[in-house]
């Protein structure tokens, strides 16, 4: 509908699992056996199994043989992103973005000044992001879609976008690393008494609250943000970090291409003045390739990317499957699974049906332990 691209990872990996009792990625790859979760009279066993023991009861089989290849790549570079804290001492806010910002901070509102696209960008990123979500609610209510849901605005300048999302019934936290920002955002909310139940803004960067907030939000929004942070990797991981396992992840941004140049920095900011001077900077600009690497590896499925088109003559935004210039990206966090963890759906019911079933396997698996 929207000229979308269905993106995803799974081809490679395996689709059932066994969970592990041990969360230590170094426990998990240092063994040189796998580890299962069998159920029997309520007790939960953990069990060793021998690689001659797949072999023997030919319980669990990769696809292929590349996929040995793939699977102990994938063992060597995963990373763990649910067990490793950000350190606050590191930041990613870029502190020359934030005196650029400082002096624009007035103007949020002015839906035919500086930020006139964002305010069109709306018609697009807000039923991007409602759209995706319904699909995780069963039930919902007429006139607040989203009521029940906890989102978190990265980078929320003025309130452009956290508000729509709270008129949508969302809870939505707004925050920005520039106080000025906030305090227009506070002040425009307060003409609508609903979004003070709904809405709150706070003066802080996203790795200031990823301890007190980890795992807390059903959705991370960052819109037009993550061409602007200084470690993008950085800010990908405290994203990933205060997602819920099955939560989602909204970004809007810029491709790193000479298009973009051409049209994003020469024509919008120095020619037609569509966006102040020195707003963006191309060498922070990232394609989709590369976004959608960096989401993977921090445990965030993307699910799609869809291009936008900006009209400066209309003034108005569409899609497009063309991502050339803007674009907009949805991902899942997955839940809190090691690769040592993924075999065939088919094989663990075998397994459970064999261990079951036959005594000499107890004993065998036993031995393992």
């Amino acid at each position: 509908m929207w000229g979308v691209r269905k993106l995803s990872s799974s081809s490679s990996r395996p689709l059932a699992v066994f969970k592990s009792r041990s969360r230590s990625p170094q426990a998990g790859c240092s063994r040189s056996v796998t580890s299962a979760v069998y159920l029997e009279n309520q007790l939960s066993w953990t069990l060793q199994i021998k690689p001659w023991v797949f072999s023997k009861y030919r319980i669990m089989w990769f696809k292929s043989f590349r996929m040995t290849s793939a699977y102990l790549n994938t063992m060597k570079n995963y990373r763990y992103p649910w067990t490793r804290p950000y350190s606050t001492s590191r930041t990613t806010v870029d502190s020359r973005e934030v005196k650029t910002f400082l002096a624009l901070a007035h103007r949020w509102w002015d839906e035919q000044g500086a930020y006139a696209p964002l305010h069109s960008m709306n018609d697009l990123r807000v039923p991007f992001i409602r759209d995706n979500l319904l699909k995780t609610i069963a039930n919902h209510q007429p006139g607040k879609p989203l009521f029940g849901m906890k989102i978190l605005d990265v980078g929320c300048g003025g309130g452009l976008l956290t508000e729509p999302l709270g008129r949508l019934g969302a809870s939505v936290i707004g925050i920005d690393p520039v106080d000025e920002n906030i305090k227009t955002a506070q002040h425009h909310k307060s003409f609508d008494p609903v979004l003070n139940k709904r809405v709150e803004y706070r003066v802080c960067s996203l790795e200031e609250i990823v301890e007190e907030t980890a795992e807390t939000f059903d959705a991370v929004v960052a819109s037009e943000v993550v061409e602007h942070v200084l470690d993008l990797e950085t800010f990908i991981q405290c994203c990933c970090q205060v997602l819920k396992p099955g939560g989602s992840l909204f970004i809007t941004t810029i491709n790193k291409t000479q298009l973009s140049y051409a049209l994003g920095i020469v024509f919008s900011e120095q020619i037609a003045g569509i966006v102040p001077k020195g707003t963006h900077t191309w060498e922070k600009f990232v394609s989709p390739e590369k976004l959608e690497s960096i989401l993977e590896s921090n445990g965030l499925s993307v699910q799609t990317v869809a291009g936008m088109i900006y009209n400066p003559f209309s003034g108005h935004w569409h899609w497009s499957e063309n991502t050339s210039l803007n674009y907009a990206a949805h991902a899942v966090k997955q839940e809190h699974l090691a690769p040592a963890e993924f075999v065939l759906k088919e094989d663990t019911e075998e397994l459970q049906a064999q261990a079951s079933s036959s005594p000499a396997m107890h004993e065998e698996l036993k031995k393992g332990l």
